[in-house]
């Protein structure tokens, strides 16, 4: 089964986290995620992320640092998660290819429903909030 590599951003900003709703008709239609999405072919994960969130969200963003990488599978498909954090350099965030966007804090994470493939992020990033409190 052909893998597919997505990269998402952690944008935080003033210790909350920018969500995205994805749209009606789409995988996982319905749930909440961090933004991104699927890498072209030749493109880095880094740039891919910068385009995505620039298609998506309408925001320029600066380098993107690694966080984790989480591989799931779907009963359709193999998908790759590289999660990056990142900051937003220009723009505010617009859910131009998304149904709806959130700025939540990590503790409030139980409240959206999020794909499987994320649960293992929302619990490192809960953790990393507990210890700053």
């Amino acid at each position: 089964m052909t893998v597919i590599e997505v990269a998402a951003g952690l944008i935080r900003r003033e210790g909350r986290y920018l969500i995205a709703r994805r749209k009606a008709g789409v995988h996982l239609a319905g749930y909440w995620e961090f933004p991104g999405g699927k890498r072209e072919p030749g493109e880095s994960l880094e740039e891919c992320l910068q385009r995505e969130l620039l298609e998506e969200l309408n925001v320029r963003i600066d380098v993107p640092v690694p966080y984790g990488i989480v591989r799931h599978d779907y009963p359709e498909k193999v998908v790759e998660l590289h999660f990056f954090r990142c900051a937003i350099e220009a723009g505010d965030a617009q859910p131009i290819e998304c149904a709806e966007l959130r700025w939540v804090f990590p503790d409030e994470f139980a409240q959206y429903e999020f794909p499987p493939a994320d649960e293992v992020i929302l619990d490192a990033l809960r953790r990393e909030a507990a210890m700053e409190s």
